[in-house]
């Protein structure tokens, strides 16, 4: 055979090229598939805050394989703004703020670009919920009392209102609708002075559930258009809760503390953004409303993604102290008349400790909270203030007692600490004296306690510590007692 018989001809040559590049294509398709079916179990994680997709949102794309959230994204944008186009000060941006004549820079772990920036997501099956998984009312009143001291009448009013809010998320699918009877949500106003388990109350309750909760400061909420956060911001941390997720967010609980401060502003001319606007808000989220939240930022921009959420479902549980309350609630008991036979006496309600017990809604209006806002919270429910019998259960019964968090700590050196009866009726007179409830009790034992676990571990022979009354009216020290003749080791370090 001759070379030019061996040489393949023009067509073969263009046929060949042809099935060459089909191949390609084919090879190049299936790698795509089989890296896109790859990345099925894998989630973009942020270059600077290393958050990955589920907790930051979606992220955008950069150049070099780099994936940034929106909320560092806005960061740069504003540091930008701020600064010009000096991209130096951008915290943490890759290669920005490096020195280029030195190679060493580009080796530094912290500013290294990673080959693969995703982890493994975690595979968890969506959990279904029937009727006799619902807790009973009871069943979720007596778990609060493992944690929650007194406040017998609140715990039970909180109770049945999770009770009847899992009955609502599970009827309120489609499917499970057997008439056209639709279950209201009843949203609760908890009234209390400081340091009455209001907040610890709910904080419990989160820990006990499995529905998303979120709690949000009214304190920081202003009318939209000002400076502070959108009222659309305590939906976004519920959706936060929720793991991004609409449907389980719109079945969650939000807790909306320090509710008292935004009360209208008494003798002011200038406008209300912070206090009766925030109420008149506020209306919208309570009775039931479609609003759009940015999802994984709190800010919302052109870049940041938009979810709808439907309020209908959320509970809503809103709290504050609203001090000089009892005064206005006693003027009013005051009113009726002294003369006759159902005549009261004026000072028959000086020394009432359970006057917030008789709140009305009158009360709430007069203290500067709107009509149509009381009206949207159908349930008032009213924290006592703690008396020393309460206050000394506090310290010893519930299962995170101040009292064992510091026997905890101290048995993490091989020491037992211990209280006589005397030094604890000592702590609740002081913390009596205080007025600020509850939070006294660990401000008091904070300032006694810093000698004690500052000398303890100093020698590894004691073996026990009795806190004793002259010791904290600095009249005494602690009862120590040491270990047995036994030498005990040093004690390593963790």
């Amino acid at each position: 055979m001759t070379d030019k018989e061996k040489r393949p001809t023009l067509e073969e040559k263009e046929i060949l090229s042809e099935t060459e590049t089909k191949e390609g294509e084919a090879e190049s398709r299936r790698n795509n598939i089989k890296s896109q079916e790859e990345d099925k179990d894998y989630e973009k994680v942020c270059y600077i805050c290393r958050r990955p997709e589920s907790k930051a949102g979606s992220m955008v794309s950069m150049p070099g394989g780099i994936y940034l959230c929106h909320d560092c994204m806005q960061k740069a944008f504003d540091a930008l703004n701020q600064n010009g186009m000096d991209l130096g000060q951008i915290p943490n941006m890759p290669f920005m703020n490096l020195n280029m004549g030195e190679l060493s820079n580009f080796l530094r772990p912290d500013m290294a670009i990673p080959k693969k920036q995703k982890i493994k997501k975690k595979s968890e099956a969506p959990k279904t919920y029937t009727i006799q998984d619902i807790p009973a009312p009871h069943v979720i009143k007596q778990r609060l009392d493992e944690f929650v001291v007194g406040q017998e009448q609140a715990k039970k009013v909180i109770s049945v209102a999770v009770y009847n809010h899992y009955k609502r998320s599970l009827l309120s699918c489609p499917a499970k609708q057997e008439d056209e009877i639709t279950i209201e949500k009843s949203n609760i106003l908890m009234v209390g002075p400081t340091g009455s388990g209001k907040t610890y109350l709910v904080k419990t309750l989160a820990k006990l559930l499995d529905v998303p909760l979120a709690i949000a400061d009214a304190t920081s909420l202003t009318e939209a258009g000002y400076i502070g956060d959108d009222i659309e911001s305590v939906v976004s941390k519920l959706l936060a809760a929720a793991g991004n997720d609409v449907e389980k967010a719109e079945r969650g609980i939000i807790f909306i503390d320090e509710v008292d401060k935004i009360a209208k502003k008494q003798q002011t001319n200038a406008r209300d953004v912070s206090g009766e606007s925030v109420q008149q808000e506020l209306l919208k989220l309570l009775e039931g409303s479609v609003i759009e939240v940015p999802v994984g930022s709190n800010q919302k921009n052109a870049m940041t993604p938009m979810a709808t959420v439907n309020t209908d479902n959320i509970l809503f549980i809103c709290g504050g102290a609203f001090p000089e309350l009892e005064q206005i609630i006693r003027e009013r008991l005051q009113k009726k008349s002294s003369m006759g036979f159902g005549s009261q006496l004026k000072d028959a309600y000086e020394t009432d400790k359970k006057l917030l017990a008789k709140v009305e809604n009158g009360d709430l209006r007069k203290f500067g909270m709107i009509p149509e806002f009381l009206g949207r919270l159908p349930i008032t429910v009213a924290l006592q203030p703690l008396d020393k019998e309460f206050m000394k259960r506090i310290l010893t019964e519930p299962k995170n007692a101040i009292l064992k968090q510091y026997e905890k700590l101290l048995a993490y050196d091989e020491v037992k600490l211990e209280f006589d009866a005397a030094a604890l009726d000592w702590i609740v007179e002081e913390a009596m004296k205080k007025e600020t409830g509850a939070r006294a009790l660990r401000a008091i034992l904070e300032d006694f306690m810093l000698d004690i676990m500052y000398e303890i571990p100093k020698d590894p022979n004691i073996g026990a510590v009795m806190i004793t009354r002259p010791y904290l009216e600095k009249r005494g020290g602690p009862r120590i007692e040491m270990r047995s003749i036994c030498p005990v080791p040093a004690r390593t370090s963790v």
